[in-house]
């Protein structure tokens, strides 16, 4: 093992003790971002409506505890505290649906919220802080996004990930897959989420199974089961463009007999990766209208949401050219940079050909095409970055996804929608979330420029509110100077090794562990 692969592991394994003995405490910037105990008026202010499109100038939009209690050009009652809000623009409370945490709470809660995000799914939970984040997030106790929270990854055997690196849970018959089911409901999970290497069999007994408990199936589209049985069964999302690639193809009978004969050994993700990556040429070669409308069809009737996780792709087809934004930086810690490197470097770059590196950077352009032709079929799109893996930053990653939406061919308002209002819908909690709306919870951003005009302006963030709190434009910029004081600290207690979903996650560790002892 070399010395790079060897501090890598020396990190990962000691932030997991730090956790193990770990004491949590609750955020002190929770009580510095209070819940106004009056009425508060946003006044003038220019209400987007994601549904329609439709912009409405001259608004007022009256808030009190954690709901909106009125929107229109109506009066402000006597005793309010009036924000004005002129020439500003209101958007629901933004969602990144595919997320893996970096850092302690002192990191990932504060940088999602300073970027208007107040809703996140997080797609593996390997650690149990992340049920206590959002636990106390609940409970009005630490400051950050609602939280719905994946169980540990489940995955077949042999596993794509050094359990070093990664805890999955293996399984290899429809019994030990059944056992897991309710391994993950005991510990809290919101939702099962299954992985790449899963056997048909293991994954028919999960579907089955998380059924009978009362949970839901996320994940990757098994490498053993068909695009359109993922959805018939019922697994309610399917994770990025991988497996969805090859289910349209002209030649899929191939391509599925090629995949069912990919070898690996345990946590030979670098293998999987590489082995995969002819398939998925193949299949861009060949796709296919009519399996498309077939495939897509199926996807849109039974409700079965995409996270194309475009942030994640558009490193992953071309790390020869991509790199982390050096504005941003400031806002991961310094082993957490070191460990995106490493990624890029041992699990994507390492083998490669010259052949290999020039499709990969030409699958980029096909993976905008194909998420296009998603949005054409009218299948449910949810906006996710896979954050956790190289060079994702909380929170500022769901900005760039956005923008590869609209970069692949969505509309500023279809990607907005994917943001809000689908994610809202998929959560089954459309009656509270997604719009602008007297009864809803008041989850907004406030933004100095329109996003339907231009979706980068959903990066021109002036205020957040967070089921009632008000994040300022002060206290945003204090919740991000916070986190860069922070990831230049050692760890706390509730310091986390989050792993992405096709990488490794970034951690954060002591000096100590960074010298690999």
């Amino acid at each position: 093992m070399n010395s790079s692969r060897r501090q890598f592991l020396a990190r990962t394994a000691a932030g997991a003790a730090v956790l193990a003995g770990g004491t949590f405490t609750a955020s002190a910037t929770a009580t510095a971002v209070a819940r106004p105990s009056r009425i508060t008026a946003l006044t003038d202010v220019t209400v987007v409506d994601v549904v329609s499109g439709r912009k409405k100038p001259h608004q007022t939009v009256l808030l009190n505890d954690d709901r909106i209690i009125g929107v229109g050009r109506i009066p402000v009652p006597r005793g309010a505290v009036e924000i004005n809000l002129s020439g500003k623009y209101v958007i629901p409370g933004l969602a990144d649906m595919h997320v893996h945490s970096l850092g302690d709470e002192r990191v990932s809660p504060p940088l999602y919220l300073a970027n208007g995000l107040t809703t996140v799914r997080e797609m593996s939970g390997a650690n149990p802080a992340l049920y206590d984040w959002r636990d106390r997030i609940a409970a009005g106790s630490l400051l950050g996004p609602r939280m719905v929270v994946a169980s540990n990854i489940i995955d077949g055997d042999p596993t794509l990930w050094d359990p070093n690196l990664i805890k999955v849970i293996v399984v290899d018959n429809a019994a030990d897959a059944r056992a897991a089911v309710r391994r993950v409901k005991s510990e809290g999970a919101d939702f099962v989420k299954v992985y790449s290497r899963v056997s048909r069999e293991s994954w028919l007994a999960i579907i089955d199974e998380a059924r009978k408990v009362g949970l839901t199936v996320h994940g990757h589209g098994p490498d053993e089961v068909s695009s359109k049985e993922v959805s018939t069964a019922g697994q309610r999302s399917i994770e990025h463009i991988h497996s969805l690639g090859l289910a349209v193809s002209t030649r899929e009978a191939e391509v599925r007999r090629m995949l069912l004969n990919i070898k690996v050994g345990t946590g030979d993700y670098n293998s999987w990766f590489r082995q995969l990556h002819p398939i998925e040429w193949i299949a861009a070669n060949t796709y296919s209208p009519a399996r498309a409308a077939d495939v897509f069809g199926t996807l849109r009737r039974n409700r079965t949401r995409v996270t194309p996780t475009l942030t994640m792709h558009n490193v992953l087809d071309q790390i020869d050219y991509t790199s982390l934004d050096p504005a941003l930086a400031k806002y991961l810690s310094e082993d957490s940079i070191g460990t995106y490197d490493y990624v890029i470097q041992n699990l994507y770059a390492a083998n490669r050909t010259a052949e290999e590196i020039s499709h990969q950077h030409e699958m980029w352009a096909w993976r905008q095409r194909f998420v296009r032709e998603l949005f054409a079929h009218d299948v449910p799109i949810l906006a996710g970055t896979d954050t956790g893996t190289p060079y994702s930053v909380p929170g500022f990653a769901l900005h760039d996804e956005l923008e590869h939406l609209v970069g692949a061919g969505a509309t500023p308002r279809q990607a907005l929608y994917a943001a809000t209002v689908e994610p809202a819908k998929f959560l089954g909690m459309q009656a509270d979330l997604g719009s602008v709306e007297a009864g809803k919870i008041a989850d907004l951003v406030v933004l100095d420029a329109d996003p339907l005009t231009d979706i980068r302006n959903s990066r021109r963030i002036n205020t957040v509110i967070t089921r009632g709190r008000i994040i300022s434009p002060a206290a945003r910029q204090q919740l991000l100077a916070g986190v860069e004081a922070a990831v230049k600290e050692p760890p706390t207690a509730a310091s986390i090794a989050a792993g992405g979903c096709c990488g490794g996650g970034a951690t954060e560790h002591s000096s100590a562990d960074r010298r690999g002892l």
